[in-house]
C-alpha cells in the first residue's frame, strides 16, 4: 500500500470491470494461464486504445488491474477489476489531459473493442496450440469447430461495467487494501462447517428488489472443489500494472504527471520503531516447566531473526 500511495494522483479515479462470457469461462477453466493472461492484456489494450483516440480523450492512461475468478457462490466467474486515473498524458507528454468530470469512457465502445480483441486473441492461442479441451468441449480442438463455437459470441454484448468514480485517492487506496489480496471466500462468510456440510453466506445478484443475502449449504467435497477452482497457476500474477503505471516507466510517468498537475511529490516517512519489551506467557514451558518469555514479535510477511534455541538452565 505504501508503494501504491506513491502512484496516486490528485484526480478522479474510475473503477471498470471486464467480465468473460460463460462460454469463454468454460474454456478458461482448463486453460487458466493462457486465458487469464489474455484477459489481462486485452482489457488493458482496450482501455489504452480507446483513451488514446483523439475523438475520445487523446491521452496515454495508466491502470492497475486485479483478477478475480469467483462469483459470490464460489462459481467460476473470471473478471478483471481495473482502477484508472481520470486522465493521462498528452502524446507529446507536455500536458495532462483530463476526462470529463464523472465520466471516463463509453462503456459500449469499450465492450465492443474488448469483444473483438479477445476473440482475435483466443483464435491466435488456438492456432498456436496453447489451448486444451476436455469432456463435451473436446471437439473444439478442431479449428472449424472452434470458430463455429465463437461465432455467436461475436454478436452478443460482452459485460464491461463502469462503477461511479471513487471519492478521491484515499478511497482508491482503501479499496486496493481490501480487495487486491482477497481470496474466493473469507472466514466471516462461513456460517458452519463439519465433515459433511459447509454453509456460507452469498449474495444473489439476480434479485433486483428484495433480500439478496442467502445461505448456501454444500457437501464438503463440493465446497472444496469450488474453492480449488480459484487456485491460480504457479507464479501467475493476479495484480498487474499497464500504461503509465507499467513498472518500467512508472516512476518517471508519475513524476511528470504530478508536475503537470501541480501536485507535491509524496513523502513516505518510516514509522517510528518502538522497542519491544519482553513479555511473559502464562503457560509454562512444556519441556522444562520454566517460565516462557516472548523473545521476538514480527508482522505478517516479515521473517523472524535467526536465533539459536535457548539453553536449558543447569539443574
Amino acid at each position: 500500500m505504501a508503494a501504491r500511495s506513491e502512484d496516486l494522483l490528485p484526480v478522479e479515479y474510475f473503477h471498470l470491470v471486464f467480465t468473460l462470457p460463460a462460454e469463454i469461462a468454460r474454456i478458461a477453466y482448463w486453460n487458466k494461464r493462457a486465458v487469464y493472461g489474455l484477459l489481462f492484456r486485452v482489457s488493458a489494450k482496450t482501455v489504452t486504445t480507446i483513451a488514446d483516440d483523439p475523438k475520445r480523450m487523446g491521452a496515454r492512461v495508466g491502470m492497475t488491474s486485479v483478477l478475480h475468478t469467483w462469483g459470490s457462490a464460489l462459481t467460476h466467474h473470471p473478471h478483471v477489476h481495473m482502477i484508472v486515473p481520470g486522465g493521462g498524458l498528452s502524446k507529446d507528454g507536455n500536458r495532462w489531459v483530463a476526462c470529463k468530470p464523472g465520466f471516463f469512457l463509453h462503456v459500449r465502445v469499450l465492450s465492443r473493442l474488448f469483444r473483438r480483441l479477445f476473440i482475435e486473441g483466443l483464435l491466435a492461442l488456438h492456432c498456436e496450440g496453447d489451448l486444451n479441451f476436455f469432456g463435451d468441449l473436446a471437439g473444439l480442438s478442431e479449428p472449424q469447430a472452434f470458430a463455429a463455437y465463437l461465432t455467436p459470441l461475436r454478436k452478443n454484448e460482452w459485460v464491461v461495467y463502469a462503477k461511479p468514480p471513487f471519492g478521491g485517492p484515499e478511497a482508491v487506496l482503501a479499496y486496493l487494501s481490501r480487495y487486491t489480496h482477497r481470496v474466493a471466500i473469507s472466514n466471516s462468510r462461513i456460517v458452519s462447517a463439519d465433515a459433511t456440510t459447509v454453509a456460507f453466506r452469498w449474495k444473489d445478484y439476480r434479485i433486483k428488489n428484495g433480500e439478496r443475502q442467502k445461505v448456501m449449504r454444500l457437501a464438503t467435497p463440493e465446497f472444496i472443489r469450488r474453492f480449488l477452482i480459484h487456485v491460480l497457476p504457479d507464479g501467475f500474477h493476479r495484480i498487474r500494472h499497464y500504461g503509465l503505471l507499467a513498472s518500467a516507466t512508472r516512476k518517471a510517468n508519475i513524476a511528470k504527471a504530478r508536475a503537470l498537475l501541480g501536485a507535491e511529490p509524496v513523502k513516505n516517512e518510516d514509522p517510528p520503531t518502538a522497542e519491544i519489551i519482553p513479555l511473559t506467557l502464562r503457560e509454562p514451558c512444556p519441556d522444562c516447566g520454566g517460565q516462557m518469555r516472548i523473545i521476538e514479535i514480527f508482522r505478517r510477511g516479515q521473517k523472524p531473526q535467526t536465533r539459536a534455541p535457548p539453553r536449558k538452565a543447569a539443574a
